[in-house]
């Protein structure tokens, strides 16, 4: 079932966020994790222009570590929390160039030391920063999963840990993009388009 569920998804190349667009686009680690960050409890609509206002300041950890606390928060308002995501991305860009060589770490229990990163933002560094088998599971992922009825799950670190024991290998690394591009579109928390959608006829609807 799950994979006429993913090629359904894939056929029905649905319209993509601008951000999740850019994001699709970096393949630098580095860039994917600081743009993971800001997205963090933010719609893509703001984290777009904001991510671009904050690549204007620097490209790399060791740009980065050089940034004005104050200009980057300035640069990526009104994301959530800017001011702390600030704080954040400038430290841990000191920390990669001062204590690991300037890399990124690639594996998920070094991403998870970082502050503030979890495993929603280390899995999606290994799977599109590395192209490392990883599931990311946001809002979208856990909510859609569990509305298939292909897991049964509370939280989104359950959801991830069940996909990882489930879900075959191949959909690892796009699954991410292809759920929250559906959730965005068509399966929405509140009123899912059931009538519109790809991979209704393999969804048991579960609310």
């Amino acid at each position: 079932m799950i994979n006429k569920v993913v090629q359904a998804l894939k056929d029905a190349r649905q319209p993509r966020s601008e951000f999740v667009e850019l994001m699709e686009q970096f393949h630098d680690p580095y860039l994917v994790l600081i743009g993971c960050i800001l997205s963090l409890r933010t719609n893509d609509k703001t984290t777009y222009p904001a991510t671009l206002r904050m690549l204007e300041l620097a490209k790399t950890p060791q740009e980065m570590s050089g940034v004005n606390v104050k200009d980057l928060a300035q640069a990526i308002y009104p994301v959530g929390f800017y001011e702390n995501k600030a704080r954040q991305i400038i430290e841990l860009s000191r920390q990669i160039v001062e204590e690991l060589d300037g890399k990124v770490p690639d594996e998920i229990e070094d991403l998870i030391k970082f502050n503030g990163v979890g495993r929603k933002t280390a899995n999606l560094v290994l799977a599109k920063g590395f192209n490392k088998p990883a599931i990311c599971v946001d809002v979208h992922v856990h909510r859609i999963f569990n509305r298939l009825g292909y897991v049964k799950t509370k939280t989104p670190e359950e959801t991830e840990f069940a996909l990882r024991n489930k879900l075959p290998l191949e959909h690892w690394i796009d699954i991410n993009t292809l759920i929250v591009t559906h959730g965005q579109n068509v399966c929405k928390p509140t009123k899912p388009n059931c009538s519109a959608c790809p991979i209704s006829e393999f969804c048991q609807k579960i609310i």
